[in-house]
């Protein structure tokens, strides 16, 4: 995984169904919901499968890698950003933000990976960025 990058990323809110998500991107990890019955990867974090409804589940490590399923670029702001779902290598889809890039540049189907993105209380947050500087 890649170094934090600083940003003005408003603060995650933690709470007991994601406090394990968040207390791993704080160690650059990427974790998402793993069932141990139906075997079905998952996100959003909760404690849950919401495939079969059991409650076995884990917190697997995801690779990081993901491609962009959609994007768009809010440009009606102060400061634009890419907001996007990515297909997760493990295969669950993430929204996220797509980060040091150049907007004109990104493609559905492109190749990111993980970066975690300095939130202003400290806390990490994991976004996305073209592998190989691409876009």
């Amino acid at each position: 995984m890649v170094e934090a990058v600083q940003s003005d990323v408003p603060s995650p809110n933690v709470d007991l169904d994601n406090e394990q998500f968040w207390g791993a991107a704080n160690m650059r990890q990427l974790r998402i919901g793993q069932c141990t019955k139906c075997q079905k990867a998952f996100f959003y974090p909760r404690h849950f499968c919401p495939f079969c409804l059991s409650a076995d589940v884990n917190w697997a490590l995801a690779s990081g890698k993901a491609q962009i399923y959609s994007y768009t670029v809010m440009r009606r702001v102060d400061k634009p950003y890419v907001l996007a779902y990515v297909q997760l290598e493990e295969g669950p889809a993430m929204m996220t933000n797509i980060v040091e890039c150049d907007f004109e540049s990104l493609r559905v189907g492109q190749i990111v990976e993980a970066v975690y993105v300095t939130s202003k209380n400290g806390s990490l947050v994991p976004m996305f960025r073209p592998i190989d500087g691409h876009a």
